[in-house]
């Protein structure tokens, strides 16, 4: 999970919105700031250029060992634009048929039921540590469709009022990092719903005006708590 924040990011700048729900995924490379190695490599192999590059490698390798052949090689398009088609709608997506298949629809339903509750928990708890009474609260999951690696969401909570990506401090993050994706509505979970039901993105909303005295107050003792 990649949490979208101005802490979080090394081009905050990519950030600024002026609508929403804001989509990121396939529109601008966000790069991470921290998240390990292993974010930093899910994040390069979502570019495409790399992996036409990465399918090409092969053509390449053999232009080396059969020198004679490397002209006709490198003038062998056609080839090379099967080979791309192959890998990515057949080895690392799935076809129309088999993303129905991932979720029934007693799964799909069961798991976005879920995710509606911890949305509404998460933005509750966000809007009431902020104090927020007004305006509209978007928790907004991207996934990314390629499922023989291990899956990429972005996840970003978004305000009307601005609109704004709301920058989320270490404690909101710890929360959405503990809760969102908590089993069994795991990241792949997920994945294989939104696929099953051609789902691009995730809108998830909330209005601060509805969130209760009694759990604005939690939010205020449970604050001071951390801060002790």
């Amino acid at each position: 999970m990649f949490i979208l924040s101005p802490d979080t990011v090394l081009n905050p700048e990519a950030l600024k919105i002026r609508w929403v729900p804001r989509k990121f995924l396939r529109l601008v490379t966000l790069w991470p700031r921290g998240g390990g190695w292993r974010l930093w490599l899910r994040v390069i192999f979502e570019r495409e250029v790399l992996r036409y590059t990465l399918t090409l490698l092969p053509f390449v390798v053999a232009a080396l060992v059969w020198r004679d052949y490397a002209v006709a090689i490198a003038q062998a398009p056609i080839p090379m634009l099967i080979v791309i088609y192959l890998v990515e709608s057949r080895l690392l997506r799935a076809n129309p048929e088999r993303c129905r298949a991932l979720a029934s629809d007693v799964e799909a339903e069961a798991g976005l039921d879920t995710l509606r509750a911890r949305a509404r928990s998460l933005l509750g708890r966000i809007a009431a540590r902020r104090g927020l009474t007004s305006g509209k609260l978007h928790l907004v999951i991207e996934q990314s469709d390629l499922l023989r690696v291990p899956p990429l969401s972005l996840v970003s909570v978004q305000s009307d009022d601005g609109p704004q990506l709301l920058a989320l401090d270490p404690t909101e993050r710890a929360m959405l990092r503990a809760e969102l994706f908590a089993a069994p509505l795991t990241e792949r979970a997920l994945q294989h719903i939104g696929l099953a039901r051609r789902i691009e993105v995730h809108d998830l909303t909330l209005e601060p005006a509805r969130v209760s005295a009694h759990a604005r107050m939690a939010a205020l003792l449970a604050e001071r708590s951390a801060r002790q």
